[in-house]
């Protein structure tokens, strides 16, 4: 609506009445005489932005307290102004740079005035008047409420309609102290500097009395994007775009400007407060509880520090639930680096409301946009926003954790280098469940199906059709690592060298704090009785044990988890066996059947592929113990020596693809507790006249569940012996990285359906991708400029342990595979 309005028309009387037939308001000042108006001096209200329903409020609010009235005229000397108000804002667009015509009247007459007759006409008292519809999110217990409750953001017709409906009730009318426009304005200025002078003293003033109302400004649309267009890296890559494009500067700055819209952030309290009501009844009807472990860490370390949590990535649920507990415990909650591909339409708007920020899968053949980006980043890390991202990238479908992708932590780390003069910490969070909600979608993606659209759309539509809760979810606060410390220790030189990104050391170092982050998250990893129960039943034949058994294998799992501690973050689990497993069958991931010589424990045939997700969530903290028993349960007795070589060789390719935290130096002192452990509870012995570690006899009861132990971990260890074994046909300089992965991948699907590797991911060609990068990463491979691998017999050392680890039917298949595959015809070579 325009402000040259008649507003003591009939038609605006009459929807003023309409209109307080529902608004109720708190108006301040309670008494008016509080506000110091010369009754001699014409009065004009200002409002911050153009909407009948403000004007309306004003008028009648006005009229109530006996104030001069807005709809008066105001006669100032020669001047007989329409109207006693005028809206600051005009439009949405804050930079319209259009001024009211009353403001610029009064403006004109007040420039006008000859120097020595400036008191001849009146001065005019300016009344900022702030009107909030719906002022307090956090007090809100409705979702619509709190979800357009004010904000930072200008309004629009239809939300501002939306406001009046929830909001009518609770409506704040603030009259500031007047303001002396003649005072304001000094003698001899122009008439466009004193138009731009008053309008920034009014911005300032209604900046200041909404900040106080409703909290500070956090909209990154609102405030930032001009300072990321200001940087220096993006004016260069501007230059850049429109020489190279042949294009305009002011169209290579606009393209910019419309990829910093593309990213930022749109942050609004109200949209927090909504979605937090939303989880608060999600939650119970989801999950049977939320356990969130080591919080007193990240609330000890978050005044003075920039936080970056990095957890691992499940789940859709993760960035909602770790937001969601961050806010509950009183802090920030963080602005979450988003994909692309989440921005939907009403999904994609509330998310980016509630601080998230998009990121493109790939950054390729956009110099532009990688600079805003990069430059977006940095800003937020400067002015101390918390941060949220996953270095997996995407979410796991196998349950292992994902090979960590350098890229938004190389931009981390590089802004932490050009500007480093607050503290950074990187927070690492493990999150694990007992079901997924995407977990058929992972199976079948596993099994080779077409990957589903990451859509948190899709996964709010499946929650109509939850029958059943989805167990608990754990939440654990990983060890946090100090940037300027790992810097410090990796390469003492960087405040010096500055903060090129491109350099060598630059990349070596965020590749060492990716996998150090990787390590953390993992040692904080919680044990919880799905997990337990999918290491001991996936281990056994079909899937099924008798109730005594497996009983007895969580016992072993258990007291290798406390006595032979993986890490001092990781949480065990509770509960005694029994209690595990009737918690499983009320998650129905398994069913007793009832047998006349003893109940049998068996595993459903739509569960076992789900089941193997939940092992992998924390097969590393059991990949050791698994080790020594796979080698004494296929060898039944060997000396100390030969154990810790064979495992040393086996631990050194595993530890790069499950990110074990032990180095190499240390694996004698953990090995050495797990043996102890293993003794204790009778699954090993100590032959008195040798000395050797030994099993039990094979008929027992002790070798079994030796022999069960370490089936955990022979899938893991097939895919490695497989990799090497191509290799090893093939010979050094002979393969490329893509013509290995491929063969792996097509091998392992072909292995998976002749023999017994039935499991979903045993052929999951990102698995070996990961594993092979991790060899080229700690350079058992190493790439020529053909592309072709090289390797010495470093590598193929740990293939000579394979008869020590492996059954003689998997060497067979493996071998026959991998000779088969050598056909010209199936596989690519370089």
């Amino acid at each position: 609506m325009s402000d040259r309005v008649n507003a003591s028309g009939w038609l605006l009387r009459l929807a003023r009445r309409l209109l307080y037939l529902w608004v109720r308001t708190s108006v301040f000042p309670e008494r008016p005489a509080e506000l110091g108006l010369d009754p001699a001096r014409p009065v004009c209200y200002v409002l911050q932005d153009r909407h009948l329903s403000n004007l309306l409020v004003l008028v009648e609010e006005s009229r109530r307290a006996g104030l001069p009235r807005a709809e008066a005229p105001i006669a100032r000397g020669r001047q007989r102004l329409p109207r006693s108000f005028f809206f600051l804002n005009r439009h949405r667009d804050l930079a319209s740079g259009e001024h009211s015509a009353l403001l610029t009247a009064l403006v004109r007459e007040t420039v006008g005035e000859p120097n020595g007759s400036r008191q001849a006409v009146e001065d005019v008292q300016l009344v900022p008047v702030l009107i909030l519809w719906g002022r307090a999110p956090d007090k809100q217990q409705s979702i619509l409420k709190a979800l357009f409750s004010e904000n930072w953001r200008p309004p629009g017709a239809w939300r501002q309609l939306l406001a009046i409906v929830l909001h009518g009730r609770n409506v704040l009318v603030r009259y500031s102290a007047p303001i002396s426009l003649r005072r304001l304005i000094p003698a001899g200025v122009s008439e466009e500097h004193a138009r731009r002078k008053l309008s920034r003293v009014l911005r300032v003033h209604f900046h200041r009395q909404r900040q106080m109302a409703i909290g500070p400004d956090l909209s990154h649309r609102n405030t930032q994007i001009g300072a990321v267009l200001a940087g220096e890296g993006v004016r260069a890559a501007i230059a850049s775009e429109a020489a190279t494009r042949h294009i305009p500067l002011a169209a290579a700055r606009l393209k910019a400007a419309d990829f910093a819209l593309e990213i930022a952030s749109d942050y609004s309290y109200g949209a927090v407060r909504a979605l937090e009501l939303f989880l608060s009844w999600l939650w119970p009807r989801l999950y049977d509880g939320i356990e969130l472990h080591h919080f007193d860490l990240v609330t000890r370390i978050a005044p003075g520090h920039e936080i970056v949590y990095v957890p691992c990535h499940r789940s859709h649920v993760d960035y909602l639930l770790l937001s969601y507990l961050i806010h509950r415990n009183g802090l920030t909650p963080p602005h979450i680096a988003a994909g692309a591909n989440l921005k939907l339409p009403i999904v994609g708007a509330l998310l980016r409301r509630c601080g998230a920020f998009f990121l493109r899968r790939s950054l390729k053949g956009e110099p532009l946009y990688a600079a805003v980006f990069d430059e977006y980043l940095h800003l937020m890390l400067a002015r101390g926003f918390p941060l949220e991202y996953f270095i997996e990238g995407g979410r796991s479908r196998s349950g292992r954790m994902l090979a960590p992708k350098a890229g938004i932590l190389g931009m981390t780390v590089h802004s932490f280098i050009r500007e480093h003069s607050r503290p950074l910490v990187f927070v690492p969070v493990y999150i694990g469940y007992e079901k997924l909600l995407e977990g058929r979608a992972y199976v079948g993606e596993l099994a080779g199906k077409a990957k589903q659209r990451e859509s948190l759309w899709g996964i709010l539509k499946s929650i109509r059709r939850i029958k059943r809760v989805f167990g608990k979810v754990y939440v654990n606060i990983g060890e946090p690592l100090l940037l300027a410390g790992f810097l410090d220790a990796q390469h003492a030189g960087w405040r010096e060298q500055g903060g090129d990104g491109s350099a060598a050391w630059s990349q070596t170092v965020t590749r060492r704090a990716a996998a150090e982050l990787a390590r953390r998250i993992n040692d904080a990893a919680v044990l919880n009785p799905v997990n337990l129960i999918a290491l001991t039943m996936l281990a056994t034949p079909k899937h099924t044990a008798d109730e005594h058994a497996l009983l007895r294998m969580i016992e072993h799992y258990q007291a290798l988890f406390e006595e032979a501690s993986y890490a001092p973050t990781s949480i065990g689990c509770t509960l005694a066996a029994r209690a595990i497993v009737a918690y499983g069958e009320r998650l129905a991931i398994v069913e007793r059947v009832a047998d006349p010589l003893g109940d049998l424990f068996r595993v459903p045939a739509t569960q076992a592929p789900l089941l193997a997700y939940f092992r992998n969530n924390v097969l590393h903290l059991f990949a050791l113990p698994a080790i020594i028993a796979c080698l004494l349960s296929h060898n039944r007795r060997l000396d100390d020596d030969s154990v810790l070589q064979a495992v040393r060789r086996i631990y050194g390719l595993m530890r790069a693809e499950l990110f074990l935290r032990w180095p190499l130096e240390d694996l004698p002192a953990a090995s050495e507790a797990v043996i102890r452990v293993l003794l204790a509870r009778g699954l090993l012995h100590r032959p008195q006249a040798s000395g050797d570690l030994a099993a039990a006899e094979p008929i027992s009861q002790e070798f079994a569940e030796l022999h069960l132990l370490g089936e955990s971990i022979r899938p893991l260890l097939e895919r490695h012996f497989l990799t090497l074994a191509l290799l090893e046909r093939h010979g050094s300089g002979q393969l490329t990285r893509q013509a290995l992965e491929d063969s792996c991948h097509r091998l392992a699907r072909r292995l998976s359906l002749l023999h017994d590797f039935n499991i979903p991911e045993f052929a999951e060609k990102a698995t070996f991708a990961a594993f092979i990068a991790r060899l080229i990463e700690a350079e058992f491979l190493c790439e020529d400029q053909r592309r072709l691998l090289h390797f010495d017999e470093r590598l193929m050392a740990p293939l000579a342990d394979s008869a020590l680890v492996l059954s003689s039917s998997a060497r067979q298949a493996i071998r026959r595979m991998a000779s088969a595959g050598t056909e010209p015809a199936k596989l690519p070579l370089a």
